[in-house]
């Protein structure tokens, strides 16, 4: 235990307070078992140690862990709860719980066995909280941490501070909210980078991001998924050639037949990998509006999730998908619905139609579409329907 916290102690004096995540003033501190899942990278562990230094109330009630450490070689979670329980504990921050076999089991003993100690821990976006063999969907509280918004990005690298803007707030004030923001910052040239660059906090250097974001892919596919998935080293070179088929053409309309074919896998096969490289976060999904036993057949498009990711894997990435990468990213870590639309683009929450484009793009594919709007890059400022694509990475 020593070893332990003495561990967490060197850690947090080197956690600082200088920025903290859009998520650190909304983990559900009152709850007492919370999972936080996001992909590698995106700061799940300096916002564990953020919170035990900056907002838990009394930090040495507080332990942060890894699954990693060599604790773990003789000892279980249970056994550290208990532990900590005993020294007064109150609080138990576990980082990277999906390379611990028994967690479930284990999560679902300590919340029942001791009602005065919280656990906070942390995921991969691969792992299915709600499947463990425990069942923990009546004790747990998923929150997603996702990578860096365009709004993030500006306070991060930039020290261009902006509240979370709403999408509503968008569509009926975006002239007046772009000439605001356009005196503060040149959202072109931020924008720009941004959707090479900017999703992941992790890169001190523009020259190292780009490897060190292949490497975040690489990691998921060997390290997370071949854990929770049990996949072997062939199971995870052959998840490498689906991404490389996807990668040549992008926005990719999956045949899984001729995918399947190609690969030398079955149909089947095919179909669950495309699903983990979902809920891993490698890819994005996007589906028309459907009903039924339809919603459950194959993706109509395949994106990749973030426009780093594109850039990673593609050396010259069209702007066209750069630009419909961002929209659908930004839109769905925002919470909202985001479907193909039947014209244009796309739908959001089954409301309002969007068409994404050049700022030469004209609206004749929202004709007669009442609530039609042009989602429009290097522009600063809108104008009625048009508005500037970037006020969309603004929203949290």
């Amino acid at each position: 235990m020593l070893k332990l916290v003495s561990f967490q102690n060197n850690l947090l004096e080197q956690t600082t307070g200088d920025w903290f995540r859009y998520l650190y003033n909304s983990i559900e501190s009152e709850e007492r078992l919370v999972g936080l899942k996001g992909l590698r990278g995106v700061g799940k562990t300096t916002l564990l140690l953020q919170y035990l230094k900056f907002a838990y109330p009394n930090k040495k009630e507080g332990l942060y862990v890894t699954v990693d450490h060599p604790y773990f070689y003789t000892n279980t979670l249970f056994d550290l709860a208990t532990d900590w329980r005993n020294l007064g504990g109150k609080l138990l921050l576990i980082d990277e719980v999906h390379k611990y076999d028994n967690w479930s089991r284990e999560l679902k003993l300590i919340y029942d066995g001791f009602p005065e100690l919280q656990v906070i821990f942390t995921s991969s976006s691969a792992l299915g909280l709600y499947k463990g063999e425990s069942d923990l969907s009546r004790r747990l509280i998923v929150q997603t941490l996702e990578g860096l918004s365009f709004r993030e990005y500006l306070a991060f690298k930039h020290k261009v501070e902006i509240d979370p803007i709403s999408l509503s707030d968008i569509l009926v004030n975006h002239s007046d909210i772009s000439n605001e923001l356009v005196k503060k910052f040149k959202p072109i040239l931020h924008f720009k980078n941004y959707l090479i660059d900017g999703y992941f906090p992790f890169a001190k250097k523009r020259s190292n991001y780009l490897m060190q974001t292949m490497q975040t892919i690489n990691t998921v596919l060997e390290t997370d998924l071949a854990h929770i998935q049990d996949y072997s080293p062939s199971n995870t070179d052959k998840m490498k050639k689906l991404l490389g088929v996807i990668s040549e053409t992008v926005p990719f309309e999956p045949n899984i037949s001729h995918i399947a074919q190609k690969l030398k896998l079955g149909r089947n096969t095919v179909a669950n990998y495309l699903h983990h490289l979902q809920e891993a976060k490698i890819i994005n999904f996007a589906n028309k509006k459907s009903k039924g036993i339809t919603q459950l057949q194959k993706p109509n498009k395949i994106y990749f999730e973030n426009t780093s990711f594109l850039h990673a894997l593609q050396n010259n990435a069209l702007i066209g998908t750069v630009r419909e990468t961002f929209f659908i990213n930004q839109l769905k870590n925002a919470n909202h619905n985001i479907s193909l639309a039947d014209k244009a683009d796309f739908l959001v929450n089954d409301t309002w139609t969007f068409e994404v484009g050049g700022k030469n793009k004209n609206s004749s594919q929202l004709n007669g579409l009442k609530n039609g709007f042009l989602a429009l890059d290097d522009i600063e400022h809108g104008l009625a329907n048009k508005i500037p694509l970037w006020l969309f990475g603004l929203m949290y």
